[in-house]
């Protein structure tokens, strides 16, 4: 079919204020006003203001008149896990009786793909008028991804003049990173098959041999032990349950020195085109996976999971996604969607100690740490805090002492920062950690640090199996074969025997 090339041209003039229409009255307009001069026609005057009018007054009309919508929008999952896909529904309500059909875009992040383009009112508008639609939308990253508003472009009845406008808001949809299945370890296995962990108490205890432990801010006074009290020359406490809840705590490195790599700091999601704008890297991506994994693992055993970050603080406090950002302990029905939409845009801090002067910084690590092991009681006058592995975060696992294990998903730490963290394997039952690196070679001095002070420490990259490193921290080098944390039945059921668990 040929193209009229008078049309062709109209199509390429701007088209943001006039339709190709439009354009065809200016330019009419003008050559009648051109002939009105050369031939002193006066009618072809009047033609060519009343052709040059028409559009004029139509763009005035669109951008005085403002459209009156009322846009909801629902997803059929607020958050969704990476991967997967939701369904966006659209409802659209117009306050005043609209003239002709008006195109509507709904804006979507680039990632997401070309975004969707529909008419106002709909096919099969409902009895009252309202005009639903239906998207979906699937990510393969996670982040806080902010959906609309609707772009919709009205034009007047003569179909002159077109005019965009904004309708409605942005709701958020949270692309949350998506668990792994993990099997049955060491890790998981300190709960018994009522999915709790029974103390050693006896059945009439004298009040000499009564379970005692450290006091803690709140305990009552009336349950102070005073002979144990005599004997540690300390305040300590009656143990009056029998059975409690198995405890953990997860840390996660959330630094951007510890994270960051030559190869890594090219991976800057902001500077792509389809970027979440999150500060993060492959390693830490992968971080971000075991942490919502490992907690998956834990809370579908009844654990009570604490979840801290390098400097004792909750680890999902600087988080906009996180529901509940101040909380540290999480528990019971729900407590894994929370810490998963937490993970979801949790982006790397900047640590200008780690990157700029990690020798200082480590240095102060550890020796807080070696000041620790020789003088239990430390001046707290001369605490060291804002540091990464310092005393705050010390002071956090001293709390919970032996309540259970500790799991720190680290980045490539200096060898400072090792020291630093090593002195934390005391407080609990058992400690594991897991450092991700670009070349896992390069942290085998690190590993040996850790080792050397009770962590049972592997290294990965963020190209290895998570299953398999959760599965082969059991085994890493200085692990004690069949070893559970403290507290641990002393022999396991079948189911657990042949991977119940998993």
């Amino acid at each position: 079919m040929a193209v009229d090339p008078a049309m062709e041209f109209l199509e390429r003039l701007p088209s943001r204020v006039l339709t190709p229409r439009g354009w065809g009255f200016v330019i009419t307009a003008l050559a009648a006003l051109v002939f009105a001069q050369v031939l002193g026609r006066r009618d072809l005057l009047y033609l060519g203001v009343l052709l040059l009018c028409l559009p004029a007054v139509s763009v005035l009309i669109l951008r005085w008149s403002k459209p009156r919508f009322s846009v909801h929008r629902r997803f059929s999952r607020q958050s969704m896990e990476t991967g997967s896909t939701t369904t966006v529904g659209l409802a659209l309500t117009s306050t005043v009786p609209s003239g002709a059909p008006v195109l509507m875009e709904e804006q979507l992040p680039a990632r997401f793909g070309e975004a969707p383009t529909f008419a106002f009112p709909s096919h099969n508008p409902t009895a009252a008028g309202v005009s639903l639609y239906e998207y979906r939308l699937r990510s393969s990253s996670r982040g806080m991804y902010r959906i609309g508003p609707v772009m919709a472009e009205f034009s007047d009845p003569f179909g002159l003049g077109r005019s965009r406008h904004q309708l409605g808001g942005t709701d958020a949809l949270v692309v949350t990173p998506a668990p792994v299945e993990l099997l049955y370890s060491a890790l998981s296995g300190s709960r018994g098959s009522d999915g709790r962990v029974a103390t050693r108490r006896r059945a009439n205890p004298s009040d000499d041999d009564v379970m005692t432990r450290e006091y803690r801010h709140g305990d009552s006074m009336r349950r102070v032990h005073w002979p144990a009290t005599a004997r540690h020359s300390e305040l300590m406490v009656r143990q009056e349950e029998s059975v409690t809840a198995p405890e953990a705590t997860l840390l996660l490195d959330e630094r951007a020195g510890s994270f960051s790599t030559r190869f890594s700091a090219a991976f800057r999601p902001e500077h792509a085109p389809d970027g979440n704008g999150l500060n993060t890297s492959p390693s830490f991506e992968w971080a971000v996976t075991a942490a919502v994994s490992i907690s998956a693992h834990l809370l579908e055993r009844n654990y009570a999971l604490r979840f801290l970050d390098h400097h004792g603080h909750p680890a999902l406090l600087h988080s906009p996604s996180a529901p509940f950002p101040g909380d540290e302990e999480h528990l019971g029905q729900g407590a894994l969607a929370n810490i998963a939409e937490g993970l979801a845009a949790l982006e790397l801090a900047p640590d200008p100690g780690h990157a700029g002067s990690s020798a200082v910084h480590g240095g102060e690590a550890a020796k807080s740490a070696i000041r620790r092991l020789r003088a239990k009681r430390a001046d707290p006058d001369r605490m060291t805090t804002g540091i990464a592995f310092g005393d705050e975060l010390l002071d956090r696992l001293a709390a919970n002492r032996h309540r259970g294990p500790v799991i720190a998903l680290l980045g490539l730490v200096t060898p400072a920062e090792a020291t630093a963290l090593g002195a934390a394997s005391d407080y609990g039952s058992a400690a594991f950690a897991i450092l991700i690196t670009d070349r896992p070679g390069d942290a085998d001095h690190q590993l040996e640090i850790l080792r050397s002070a009770g962590w049972q420490a592997s290294a990965a990259s963020p190209g290895s199996d998570l299953p398999a490193v959760w599965a082969g921290l059991d085994q890493a080098p200085g692990s004690v074969p069949g070893r559970l944390p403290t507290g641990a039945p002393a022999s396991k059921t079948a189911s657990e025997t042949r991977g119940g668990f998993a």
